[in-house]
């Protein structure tokens, strides 16, 4: 039996959405979609995390040492969800060593989960002054701009970023999401040139395909399964799936139906992921829109 069929439900009904607007009516979303096994946190990270404070605890540690292993632990923290324990961490980490590009590599996102997007530009500027060939930081560097409504300097960088692997569709997905802030028609025109590069053979290629219309959001919902061998690579994709259907949603302006999908994302635990990552900010953003 394929892993697709144990997992799809005929209806979900998500209850995420509810809200009663009046004592007489209630507003209630019924969504048909997979769903996975949240993931469970890593117990072989957990136990590293415990190795790691074990060592901190010496004294007698040299302090590049240290620092490696604050940073090294707050990767962990970090991949279990632990985000204020991992940034405690990194900061650490610089204090001791103020040279590790992949420590403002991680400050940078935090800061860009947190709004504070000044602090963020700071933090990717230096990873690319300490190592231009860091590739990540084009593309977080990029993020953090389309979510400081900086679509110009977004697209450069996530250009910069898929000229590295063309054939990468999460890179073209996060390309076209900055360039449709400053042009739509001309930003779904390049989705399609770009989509003539990418792997045929790899999954996200759909994505692209879904963005173009030459999928429907059925075929794509009907396919998620396919070739997936665990539950883990199952959550993976669903985390991925939920995020960019969320955005087409909300490029739409059906926001309601973006809202479920986004805290779809957050219900995987996938929590190394960007797609998870920043789903939690666009739900934030979100509220923030209702309230204002």
């Amino acid at each position: 039996m394929k892993l697709r069929s144990i997992f799809i439900l005929p209806l979900v009904f998500l209850g995420l959405m509810g809200c009663q607007l009046s004592p007489e009516k209630t507003t209630q979303h019924i969504v048909n979609v997979p769903l996975s096994v949240p993931l469970a946190a890593n117990f072989r990270n957990e136990i590293a995390i415990a190795r790691y404070s074990e060592l901190l605890s010496a004294s007698d540690l040299p302090k590049e040492q240290k620092a490696q292993l604050y940073y090294n632990r707050g990767m962990l923290y970090d991949s279990l969800g632990l985000s204020t324990l991992a940034r405690i961490d990194f900061n650490r980490a610089l204090k001791m060593k103020p040279d590790l590009a992949e420590v403002y590599n991680f400050l940078g996102i935090h800061h860009t989960l947190s709004q504070e997007y000044g602090q963020a530009y700071e933090m990717f500027d230096a990873v690319l002054e300490l190592d231009e060939a860091h590739e990540y930081a084009y593309l977080n560097r990029g993020i953090a701009l389309y979510y400081g409504e900086r679509p110009n300097l977004a697209s450069q960088d996530l250009a910069a970023f898929l000229a590295r692997s063309p054939q990468d569709a999460y890179r073209v997905m996060w390309l076209y999401l900055a360039q449709t802030q400053l042009d739509h028609e001309q930003a779904l025109e390049q989705l399609r040139l770009n989509s003539n590069g990418l792997d045929q053979e790899l999954w996200a290629n759909q994505l692209v395909q879904l963005y173009l219309g030459e999928l429907t959001e059925g075929q794509f919902l009907a396919q998620l399964g396919e070739g997936v061998s665990s539950q883990q690579e199952y959550a993976e994709r669903l985390c991925e799936a939920y995020f960019y259907l969320a955005k087409r949603y909300q490029a739409r302006g059906d926001k309601q139906v973006a809202i479920d999908f986004f805290k779809l994302v957050l219900a995987t635990n996938v929590y190394e992921f960007v797609e998870h990552k920043y789903a939690r900010l666009e739900l934030d953003l979100l509220a923030n829109d209702e309230d204002s």
